[in-house]
């Protein structure tokens, strides 16, 4: 175990989740969940309540958090583009400053650089360093982790294998504690956690924590040719044109369920912390790569730019210096997040972020509330999206875009974008999304990246190069109880 650092000030325990809206949290407003230790967090220090992923996918938007660039400066749009090993992280910059950064679980980063700058890393993911997973075996939930009707329809009591990985990672992590000695300095550990992500599969005795007490989706929208070309298509390619009402209710109970077992693990590690008397000038960060739509708009998974799925957590805590119990409602990129670390623990700034410190909203200074993310895949989507104060634009190459005013219509429900009253704020926010932003160049990267892509799986299934850091996912692993 490497020794902390003795020079710097401040701990850090930063958590990382996968696929959590922030709209299931009883800090944002839930009544019905269970998150007493992100409620805690929350209540100790401030929660962004308007903060936004890089994109609404797994490793651009991960990568886009550790180099701190948007997707399309790194050239890094799905979940099989390697991050240029030459981009400086946060993790690095933590080293630079004297940290010695320590990574547990999910990093979701493909390739043969599996530390990205981290000094340590323990329990790695379920996939292949090299390629997609497709030699991963969920047993009775194959199909289930994807964009498809299968996770809706194999959901319920059972076990997820997902939770069973942030078990063996919160195992690691608790003895590592046991083992940190506070005289030598503080330490930095990063949490890479891979629930409350699909299989909507929860531990019996946390479904039925929430079983016929969780209401349907709030917003449905009929499968007719009023929808966006995009959802009209994308829900007929993933099989949830229509979902009937025990799926929804069954996928959304479950789904609550593994917010509330993530929680608890949080839990447990928060009390190991203060029982070990490390507590103590640490600044606690806590945030998802991206959201769940949870049914809204008739939509599941991610893969959209609305509220439930383009916004993440974002919580942080450190007594005496961030404030206790505050709430902010400035639009904040998860950029941010990695800014706003280093600059609290007083490390150097990543040369070329895209991100800045949250430290001026705090100090109620001056704020440019413009926000960016993008989604974009091989077969053929290239979209993007701007929210700048109360507006946000959606830009589908190719299909229309769309408009809405999230402070008259939060559940974005009423696109303006054809509305004669409102094209100059459309205009205006479209030139800001297309400046330095080109839909064509990153279709044309995109199939000679899927080319490259191609070989170098084709390579990995013939040399079977060795995986550095890989957890073991066995098929028993995922089960639904009968």
């Amino acid at each position: 175990m490497t020794a902390p650092c003795r020079k710097n000030k401040y701990n850090l325990l930063y958590i990382h989740s996968d696929q959590h809206t922030p709209y299931v949290m009883g800090c944002s407003g839930d009544k019905i969940v269970q998150t007493p230790n992100l409620d805690k967090i929350a209540k100790q220090g401030v929660l962004f309540e308007n903060t936004y992923c890089p994109s609404p996918i797994c490793t651009p938007s991960r990568m886009s958090i550790l180099s701190g660039k948007h997707p399309y400066r790194n050239e890094c749009w799905n979940n099989y583009h390697v991050l240029d090993s030459g981009a400086p992280t946060l993790a690095h910059s933590m080293g630079a400053a004297g940290y010695n950064p320590v990574l547990f679980g999910r990093m979701h980063s493909i390739g043969p650089d599996q530390l990205r700058g981290y000094t340590e890393r323990y329990v790695g993911d379920h996939c292949s360093n090299f390629t997609e997973s497709s030699d991963v075996d969920h047993g009775e939930l194959t199909g289930t982790t994807g964009p498809n009707r299968i996770s809706l329809q194999k959901s319920g009591k059972g076990q997820n294998a997902y939770q069973v990985h942030d078990e063996d990672v919160f195992d690691e992590l608790l003895d590592y504690v046991d083992k940190i000695d506070k005289t030598e300095g503080p330490f930095n550990l990063s949490v890479g956690l891979m629930l409350p992500h699909q299989p909507y599969v929860a531990r019996k005795e946390d479904y039925e924590l929430y079983e016929g007490r969780i209401p349907m989706p709030s917003v449905e929208d009929k499968y007719d040719d009023s929808l966006h070309p995009y959802f009209k298509e994308w829900r007929a390619k993933t099989g949830i044109k229509e979902v009937p009402k025990d799926e929804i209710l069954r996928s959304k109970t479950a789904y609550y369920g593994l917010v509330t077992a993530m929680d608890r693990m949080i839990g447990e590690l928060l009390d190991k912390l203060e029982q070990n008397g490390l507590l103590e000038n640490t600044l606690i960060v806590y945030s998802s790569d991206h959201g769940e739509q949870i049914g809204e708009h008739s939509l599941w998974w991610k893969q959209t730019f609305y509220e439930y799925a383009v916004k993440v957590p974002f919580i942080m805590s450190l007594p005496g210096v961030l404030p206790e119990g505050k709430t902010y409602t400035e639009n904040v990129s998860s950029l941010d997040i990695n800014a706003s670390m280093l600059d609290i623990l007083g490390c150097p700034k990543l040369p070329d972020s895209d991100g800045r410190s949250v430290m001026p909203i705090i100090n109620k200074q001056s704020w440019e509330n413009t926000k960016f993310s993008e989604y974009c895949t091989d077969d053929g989507y290239i979209m993007r999206m701007i929210k700048e104060d109360n507006w946000k634009l959606n830009y589908y190459h190719g299909w229309p875009c769309q408009l809405f005013n999230l402070d008259e219509d939060p559940m974005e429900q009423n696109d303006l974008a054809s509305v004669a009253d409102y094209q100059e704020i459309k205009q205006i926010l479209l030139a800001k999304l297309l400046k330095d932003w080109d839909p064509e160049y990153i279709k044309k990267k995109m199939a000679l990246k899927k080319q490259e892509n191609s070989l170098i799986s084709d390579w990995a299934y013939s040399v079977n190069p060795s995986d550095q850091f890989r957890w073991k996912l066995l098929p028993e692993m995922d089960y639904l109880e009968q």
